[in-house]
């Protein structure tokens, strides 16, 4: 049998760096915008709070999934921590439906009865917090968003809040221009919808990997047709592709190997045919010599 890993965390202090220092500034920010939402009587205003408010903790949970996903794995748990870092994502993800939700509906009170808002003061608020969203998004990037889920949840929430800052201005400027105080709550429904979709992107992403799916990224038909183009693999059995966290994909299955082929020989070029065509580093195979080993129907070999 055979096992190797190379879990990929080479990104952990960029991610921990871009979430430490972006959680202050949403933090920051975030009380700003609720105080100002309050004193102009802005919806647009203090659902954006409420986002960002998602956002600090969002970010907050992140940065300490990160944390403990890096703690040293024991007997109890050898895999360590770092499936809590998806725990945490699930989490930002249906946060994120949840506030989306009270939007909806505070949206529709304020549609039936539009209040007076003070446009003024929001067009000031709401320029700032795009500007504050675009320093925290910024940030962010220097991460690993694209393959660590945990960064790609914070980073669609910042984004989700420059969108509803930038519809915040719109609605200021509408209300401003031509007394259009509609402008309010339709800005807080387009922000509402926004939400939704993200919020249910990584709430889906999140469960696949806890459920053990087959990562996105990798096809198990191909997998397996790559392994049986290896001259001594007469089969393969018990094939198993899963996520132990976003960026750290794992496998293990059984290989038939010939008669007179060498097991080891045949265990070396399957992981590096794994490694350099499907980026897969934590691999464990157990090697079956043909016509000694027999596997029953649901592939499991003895």
């Amino acid at each position: 049998m055979g096992h190797s890993h190379g879990h990929g965390h080479h990104h952990g202090s960029s991610n921990k760096t871009a979430l430490k220092w972006s959680f202050f500034l949403i933090t920051s920010y975030m009380i700003i915008e609720l105080i100002g939402g309050f004193l102009t009587n802005s919806l647009a205003l203090l659902s954006d709070a409420g986002h960002m408010l998602s956002d600090a903790a969002a970010l907050g949970l992140s940065y300490a999934a990160i944390t403990i996903g890096q703690k040293a794995a024991s007997n109890r748990k050898t895999f360590g921590y770092k499936r809590f870092e998806i725990l945490a994502a699930f989490l930002n993800g249906l946060t994120l439906m949840v506030i989306s939700l009270y939007i909806f509906f505070e949206a529709y009170e304020r549609i039936t009865n539009p209040p007076e808002v003070m446009s003024s003061g929001m067009l000031i608020i709401s320029t700032l917090g795009l500007i504050v969203n675009i320093a925290a998004a910024f940030i962010l990037m220097k991460g690993d968003k694209e393959e660590n889920l945990n960064v790609r949840s914070a980073f669609l929430h910042v984004l989700g809040d420059m969108l509803g800052s930038f519809g915040a201005i719109v609605a200021a400027l509408m209300m401003m221009f031509f007394g259009w105080n509609l402008a309010d709550p339709i800005a807080s429904l387009i922000v509402a919808l926004l939400i939704v979709v993200s919020g249910y992107r990584v709430t889906r992403d999140s469960v696949h990997i806890l459920m053990e799916g087959t990562p996105l990224s990798v096809d198990i038909d191909q997998v397996k047709e790559k392994l049986l183009s290896l001259s001594e693999v007469k089969g393969v059995h018990d094939l198993h592709v899963w996520s132990i966290t976003s960026d750290f994909p794992a496998l293990s299955c059984h290989l038939v190997v010939s008669q007179d082929g060498d097991g080891q020989d045949v265990l070396l070029k399957a992981k590096k045919l794994l490694h350099d065509e499907f980026e897969l580093h934590h691999v464990t195979i157990q090697i079956d010599k043909e016509g000694i080993t027999k596997c029953s129907a649901d592939g499991h070999c003895n």
